[in-house]
């Protein structure tokens, strides 16, 4: 059995319909928010923090969004999203333009991702036959 989303969820998932269909799933003692497969919003403590990266993070400081930030061994550390300005929460119309460059960041950061691995026969890769195992893996026995 499924439990009901609460009021928070429900209205953030609907100020980012625009985008497609987004799904929230339970994370970080939170919710991430994701746009298919794409990562682009936490929800933590009835906040909504959006996605961003080093080529929009100015848009949202300019805004003066706060960042997403938790504790992590008694220090603060803060990840790449930040809060919407608070007249964007009151409707998708209004959210659009902070969901777009969410989504942006997404899709950045999913490129760079996908650029960072060696591609299927490249010299970057090993090669066929030669597969070394991992350190600290042993190899089955034969």
């Amino acid at each position: 059995m499924r439990a009901v989303m609460d009021e928070f969820t429900q209205h953030c998932l609907e100020l980012l319909s625009p985008l497609g269909a987004v799904r929230a799933r339970r994370m970080f003692g939170g919710q991430g928010l994701y746009l298919e497969e794409l990562f682009i919003a936490i929800l933590q403590d009835e906040q909504l923090f959006l996605k961003a990266d080093a080529e929009n993070r100015a848009r949202f400081e300019a805004a003066g969004c706060e960042p997403f930030r938790y504790q992590r061994q008694g220090e603060w550390a803060q990840l790449g999203f930040y809060r919407p300005p608070e007249e964007a929460l009151d409707s998708p119309a209004l959210m659009q333009p902070w969901a777009r460059l969410a989504l942006e960041a997404a899709l950045r950061a999913r490129a760079a991702k996908a650029g960072s691995r060696p591609k299927v026969g490249s010299k970057a890769g090993p090669k066929a036959g030669k597969l070394k195992p991992s350190p600290g893996r042993s190899r089955p026995a034969r």
